[in-house]
């Protein structure tokens, strides 16, 4: 999945913050903990279908899942705060909940790196809504055409 430097490469962006930034205090749990806004560029021709997969590799229980969306319509162009696309399905998070769960780590762990990865496949997945990361991953699998990264930071400190 070599997307190269080239003008047409497929991106993920957040209008309200940049690549490696803090995320705003309230798209976390201590503010209104709804999901910030982000925006998708140059998603590849052939895509069928997005999943966008928001974690956190620095929790302190290990990767923990904070939002889990797939079937999000290749047409889609952005996903606006506190929504779901229409059509898309949303999974369990890392607490059993199909919803988005903001940035919440806890106190004196330092700043934590919210992954968010936007997967464009080239087909539905066709699961029912509340599957879980794992099976959404099985899914996907061999069916990935590209993928697009944005990285927000957030300390509860």
């Amino acid at each position: 999945m070599d997307q190269g430097a080239s003008d047409d490469a497929f991106e993920l962006i957040s209008p309200v913050f940049r690549d490696n930034s803090n995320i705003p205090p309230q798209y976390a749990c201590k503010g209104q903990n709804v999901n910030p806004p982000l925006t998708f560029f140059n998603v590849p021709p052939a895509t069928q279908s997005l999943t966008l997969i928001m974690h956190d590799p620095d929790a302190v229980s290990g990767d923990f899942l904070h939002w889990l969306v797939w079937d999000i319509p290749p047409s889609t162009e952005s996903i606006s705060v506190n929504s779901v696309p229409v059509g898309a399905l949303q999974g369990k998070n890392g607490k059993a909940d199909s919803r988005y769960m903001g940035p919440c780590p806890p106190s004196g762990t330092g700043t934590h790196h919210y992954k968010f990865d936007l997967y464009a496949l080239d087909r539905t997945l066709d699961l029912p809504a509340g599957s879980s990361l794992d099976q959404v991953t099985k899914a996907q699998n061999g069916h990935v055409l590209a993928l697009a990264k944005l990285t927000g930071l957030f300390t509860s400190d």
